[in-house]
């Protein structure tokens, strides 16, 4: 599934669209955590939860939220210590993460959900699928890895990386409701991914859950070939890869991203 080449906009770190209005908007208590999530289109529609990257917000897909919540009832959730939710003190891990994800299922009844998670985000939907596959219908995994490997080594001196943090510093201090804590926060969110994911390749061969797994031509994050395996690997897994697109395609496609996933999610 690859789109036309339209230039060289996976240069530029162009900023999220403008967040629409959530319908409502409430927290929960989970797991020690106050997590924070709104709501978008239809009640009665099928589910579909949106988990943001690290260091981000939900706000982040402010390219998605008005097309996916056309024809789905979207739940956009702020991770715990992330925008408008808080944390419990204690180090992050992607089983944790997914867990608190499981949580605000529960605390809102939703018994399966579909998941698009974009980097960390999708790497919770990796988690979930191996540790609650029978909560989930789809998942879209955009810019996410099985292992720490699969970083490329020059991500941490890439310019677009850079400037995504300084994206996440404004948005983090703009929205958070501990905005004098970034440099606690961030340090956590940096230990995880120094850290994690350590998932092996017989776990990630053993996911049933339908997956498309997405990312741009010019990620600058993970390697291309750790996501080439992981599509091999999954037994019911899409590859889509984004033309014109680095790590931060959602920004830079937003239109291809969201014809991408509502593709997916349209095809069972």
């Amino acid at each position: 599934m690859n789109q036309p080449d339209c230039g060289d906009g996976w240069r530029v770190l162009k900023p999220p669209l403008p967040t629409p209005a959530p319908e409502s908007s409430d927290s929960a208590r989970v797991n020690g955590a106050e997590l924070h999530y709104g709501f978008y289109g239809e009640a009665g529609n099928e589910p579909i939860i949106l988990l943001h990257g690290g260091l981000g917000a939900s706000e982040d897909f402010g390219g998605q939220i008005a097309a996916l919540a056309a024809a789905y009832r979207v739940i956009a959730i702020d991770s715990r210590g992330h925008g408008r939710s808080r944390d419990d003190g204690q180090p992050y891990s992607y089983r944790q993460l997914a867990g608190d994800v499981i949580g605000v299922m529960d605390r809102l009844d939703i018994g399966k959900a579909a998941i698009v998670g974009w980097s960390d985000g999708g790497i919770i939907g990796i988690d979930l699928a191996l540790s609650n596959p029978e909560r989930l219908t789809r998942v879209v995994a955009i810019g996410a890895n099985f292992n720490k490997s699969a970083l490329r080594p020059t991500v941490f001196n890439d310019a677009l990386i850079h400037a995504y943090v300084g994206h996440a510093t404004e948005q983090y201090a703009r929205i958070s409701p501990t905005p004098d804590r970034w440099e606690e926060f961030s340090a956590k969110v940096f230990a995880l991914w120094g850290s994690q994911p350590n998932y092996t390749e017989a776990e990630i061969a053993a996911i049933s859950t339908p997956f498309l797994i997405a990312a741009g031509v010019y990620e600058e994050a993970i390697d291309e070939t750790h996501t080439r395996r992981m599509v091999e690997l999954m037994p019911n897994a899409q590859l889509c890869l984004f033309e014109n697109a680095s790590h931060f395609a959602p920004w830079q496609q937003p239109t291809e991203v969201n014809k991408a996933i509502l593709g997916f999610l349209g095809s069972a």
